[in-house]
């Protein structure tokens, strides 16, 4: 852990208690964003788009300067920012029930104009926040509040992949599917994360990260078994691996 997020914690990193769950990913991955930010010395010139979920007090913890999005519009209001502030790097940190279903126009769209932002999406498997119900990512047969008997594909459809949907369209330059459940995977989510990052510095387009996250209080589960969960269940219906790097298709 020290060797890929540095001893010290970056310096923008709240030094505060979260209201995350014991075992929630959603602090990892905050931790090694704001690494990041501090890596590239983006820190200053950073406007972070927040949205609805359990993410959306990211403002709290990495401090950059955030506004708060209506719900699954993020990318939309990020649309906005980076076009009326060109040199800003705007990122856009958004949950699976957030950009995959009420949001899944805003992330396509903006997606497919390659505008100069980035994206961060946690993808949990479930609505966190308002009680675990399905979301578009829920697994086949996982059980929810609105799915007792497990995810039905004849019913519910089948999980949204969504860094493999973003790797289709013309506008996005970076796509990346990473994990944050251990070490090595810790790592790759970090060069993921950097080589979205060099995508807006470069102004190619639109760069996508999706992290694979626990939920261990709507999973039903002990942190130990949620961290178990996604290397045994959700990596091999979502496999981690860049699905589109332009910048090392044009060199």
């Amino acid at each position: 852990m020290q060797e890929v997020l540095a001893y010290k914690s970056p310096e923008i990193l709240a030094d505060t208690p979260t209201h995350f769950c014991p075992g929630c990913h959603h602090g990892i991955v905050h931790k090694l964003l704001a690494a990041c930010l501090e890596e590239k010395e983006l820190a200053e010139k950073s406007i972070c788009v927040a949205a609805i979920g359990c993410g959306a007090f990211i403002y709290n913890y990495v401090l950059v300067d955030s506004l708060e999005a209506p719900h699954g519009r993020a990318p939309a209001v990020a649309t906005g920012v980076k076009r009326s502030s060109p040199d800003s790097f705007v990122f856009v940190y958004q949950g699976d029930g957030d950009l995959a279903s009420i949001g899944l126009a805003e992330i396509m769209h903006a997606a497919n104009r390659g505008e100069r932002i980035t994206v961060v999406y946690v993808n949990n498997t479930v609505y966190g926040m308002t009680g675990g119900q399905m979301a578009p990512t829920t697994m086949v047969g996982q059980k929810t509040t609105t799915t007792p008997g497990g995810r039905q594909p004849e019913l519910d459809g089948f999980p949204l992949q969504m860094a493999e949907i973003m790797s289709r369209l013309r506008g996005v330059h970076f796509a990346a599917r990473v994990a944050v459940n251990n070490i090595k995977n810790l790592k790759k989510a970090k060069k993921a994360l950097l080589r979205a990052f060099e995508v807006q510095k470069l102004g190619m387009g639109f760069g996508f990260v999706e992290f694979l996250a626990s939920c261990p209080t709507n999973w039903r589960m002990t942190p130990v078994e949620a961290n178990e969960r996604v290397a045994g269940e959700m990596i091999p219906y979502f496999p981690l691996g860049v699905l589109k790097d332009a910048v090392a298709e044009e060199g």
